[in-house]
Formats: C-alpha cells, structure tokens, sequence
C-alpha cells in the first residue's frame, strides 16, 4: 500500500519544511507524513500512498473524513461569513446541545483548543473557590498551558505532591500551585485532598488517563471528597466528550463533575473547545452576575466560530443516529480482540489497554494503572512495531489507536494481518 515512492513534490515539500517550519514539522507529528486528502477512514499523502487512519486529526474525526452531512453543513456556511466575534446562531445552538448532552453542563462558554479549554477551567475553579492550587495526576494531560504541563510525562519522577515541570520557560513559581497526585490511587489522592483542602482551588483530571480506565471506585472516591470539601472537580474530556457516550465520560462511567472541558469531536475537525458546567461556577463569566471584583475576563477572536459550530452539531446529528455507538464500540472491540490474540501467539510481554473507541498496545507485563507502570514498557519494541505498521499503510500516533464510525471490518482484518507481520519482524530475543 505504501511501497510508492516518494514524488518530487514530497521531495519539495520535505525540503520547505524543514527551512520554514522548526525540526520541519508543526510539533504534533513526525515531519517525513505530509498528507492530503482524507475519505471516511483512510487519508492519502502527497505521493498517493493511501494510509487507514487510526491518527483521526489527533481524535476530532468521530465519523470520519469528509462525512457529507458536515461537509454539506460547512459548505452551506462558508458563503454566508466565516467568523463574526459576536454571537451568531450556530454557536448558540451548539452550546445548547451540549448542555442537554453533557450531565454536568448548565452553561458552556467556548474557545480554539483544548490548551485554552483546560486553562480557563482551571482559573475558573480558582476564581471560584477563591484558592490557588491545582490538584492534577501524573501523566494526565490537560494542554500546553505552564499548569497543564506539570508532571504529564516528568524526566524525573518526583515525590508526590510535588510537581515537575516538562517543558523549559515554565517559572519556577509556578510548581508551588500544582499538586500532583498518583492516578489510580485512591488513597493517596484522597489523603492529598483532604491535608490540603485549604489551599486548593480545583481538581482537574482525565476520567480516562490517555490509555488508562478507572479503577472501580477511583473517580467515585474522587468525587466524594470534593464535594464533601466543596472543592470544584474538573473533567478534561477533550478527549473522551462524545467518544466514549454521547454524554462523554461522565456519563459512560457514572460520576458528575462540575466543570469539564470538551475539544475535538465538538468541532468536527475545525478548531473549537469548550468549557462548561454548573450555572453557579460558570457564572463568574458574567460581569452583571457576580460584580466586577469576581469577573472572570475570557475573550476570544474564533471563539463560537460559525464554521465550526456548524460542523460539530451535524458531527453530532450523525453520533446521534440509531446504532452509531454500537459500531464503533464493536469494530474498536473487534479490533482490540485481534491484537489481544496476535500478542499471545508472539509471546510477548505486551497488553492491549484501553476501552473500544481508543486503546493501544503497551508492551509491559503487569498491571498498567498509571503513568509510572506505562513507562515500564518497551520504547524501542513499540517504535518498532509503529514502524512496521506504517510501512504497511496503519496511520496510527505514537501511543493510540483512534476508533470512527468509518471503519470497517476489512480495515480491521488489514490492521491485524500488519501487526501480525510486525510481531513476525520482531527480534529474536524480544519474541
């Protein structure tokens, strides 16, 4: 499938890039994968090698590339204005979808990214509850913001509560306001909670870790302490909002926040994100509510974008068709089957870890119930086998599978007969 070989125009392309663009690439993924086109569940790059996506623009492609019903809606759009900076009729009808869809939504207030999504939920919790630190878990990521990037993949593993940052430029002040704490402990975290109730203003986590589900309980207990403490908890369901139900995680697994964080399928492949929650936090938003002291100022140019609204409510119209959750969850299901088994007949110490639209291999025995046991995998067994599947047309990121509508059967048998190839390539000692 992708035995072309490169074209002069990827040549080209390859060589601009790395004069125009920092290590030639836009930082989200390796520079040598220039695409082009994408249909359903399959993209072509500039030379015509034709990939099954399991990357999906990074998640926002739900039902696939070029559905017709978003494309007919943004194609009906774009003639009559592209952005406004007030407020227009597309976007005040997606914040109210989202606010019958996601259980602990009264209001919804939107933005570009995720990134801003997850940092204006956090100064909205501590506008609110009037403290100044964070609580987050280790290896959760919650965008690009010098809060959120604290303690997602440390160099250095620290002592909880302490934080580390990951990037350089983040003020060292800023690691006295995050508290980090140990996905999937329960106790810990609680215990953390608790001591420091005084000091903390929000709560923010994945209720789905990258890869890593729940423990029975974990998010329950998490819950409890916070409303008990009246400490706002934060979902960040950028990731899962829309994907695991379509009342995102929250609903998936049972446990209300109050304040989550959305991206991705809300903008059906147009930049959009949002915040939302209870009508009493969310109201720190609004001047006439609450006073110019506890005025919460949150201003952005594309924010409500009527492109993008158009887009993520017929993403939405089609999630909400009969059926449409039961295929994804059974071809993710299928899928993730096959690679169960291929792992057992290689025999080697690796797991498929994660829940049907989004999972992975990670190549340790053991329990994987945070980011500490995730790092005991084998780096250069995953990086191998990511290289045998691309070469076999499998787009897939570093560490995820991404599950749409648009897959099929065959899609699924074609990903299993490369990774069983892949397994098959393994060296001898790693098999």
């Amino acid at each position: 499938m992708t035995s072309i070989p490169p074209s002069a125009e990827e040549q080209e392309l390859l060589a601009l890039a790395k004069r125009v663009l920092p290590g030639g690439h836009f930082g989200n993924f390796p520079a040598e994968i220039i695409l082009r086109e994408g249909r359903g569940a399959h993209v072509w790059d500039v030379s015509g090698r034709e990939y099954i996506d399991y990357l999906l623009g990074s998640g926002p492609m739900y039902v696939g590339h070029n559905h017709p019903k978003v494309t007919e809606a943004v194609l009906a759009q774009v003639p009559k204005g592209t952005t406004f900076f007030a407020n227009n009729e597309h976007g005040i009808r997606l914040a109210a979808a989202i606010a019958d869809a996601m259980p602990c939504v009264e209001q919804v207030r939107f933005v570009s990214s995720g990134s801003e999504a997850d940092l204006y939920a956090m100064r909205l919790a501590r506008a609110y509850r009037k403290r100044p630190k964070i609580v987050k878990f280790e290896g959760g990521y919650h965008g690009m913001s010098d809060w959120g990037l604290m303690s997602l993949a440390p160099k250095k593993l620290a002592n909880f509560p302490e934080a580390v940052p990951d990037t350089p430029g983040i003020p060292d002040s800023v690691r006295a306001e995050v508290l980090v704490a140990p996905f999937n402990d329960t106790e810990a975290a609680v215990r953390l909670i608790e001591a420091r109730h005084d000091e903390i203003g929000g709560v923010i986590l994945e209720p789905f870790q990258r890869l890593i589900p729940p423990k029975p309980g974990f998010l329950q207990a998490i819950r409890e302490v916070t409303a008990r403490l009246g400490i706002p908890l934060i979902f960040d369901e950028v990731v899962t909002g829309f994907r695991f139900a379509y009342g995102g995680a929250q609903e998936f697994y049972g446990v209300t926040p109050d304040i989550c964080t959305m991206g991705k399928i809300i903008g059906g492949g147009f930049p959009l994100a949002a915040l939302g929650g209870r009508a009493d936090i969310m109201a720190q938003f609004d001047k006439a509510a609450v006073g110019e002291d506890r005025f919460l100022t949150q201003i952005g140019t594309l924010s409500g974008n009527p492109v993008a609204s158009v887009a993520g409510l017929a993403t939405m119209a089609v999630l909400r068709e009969a059926g449409a959750y039961e295929q994804i969850f059974a071809t993710g299901r299928s899928l993730m089957e096959g690679l169960t088994g291929l792992i057992h007949e290689a025999g080697i110490p690796a797991q498929v870890v994660g829940e049907p639209p989004l999972f992975d291999v990670v190549y340790a025995a053991g329990d994987i119930r945070d980011y500490r046991s995730v790092i005991r995998q084998d780096a250069a067994m995953q990086k191998h086998v990511n290289g045998v599947l691309r070469g076999r047309g499998i787009l897939k990121g570093e560490s995820k599978f991404y599950m749409s509508l648009a897959h099929t059967a065959a899609d699924v048998a074609e990903t299993l007969d490369a990774f069983r190839a892949a397994m098959k390539s393994l060296p001898a000692k790693a098999a």
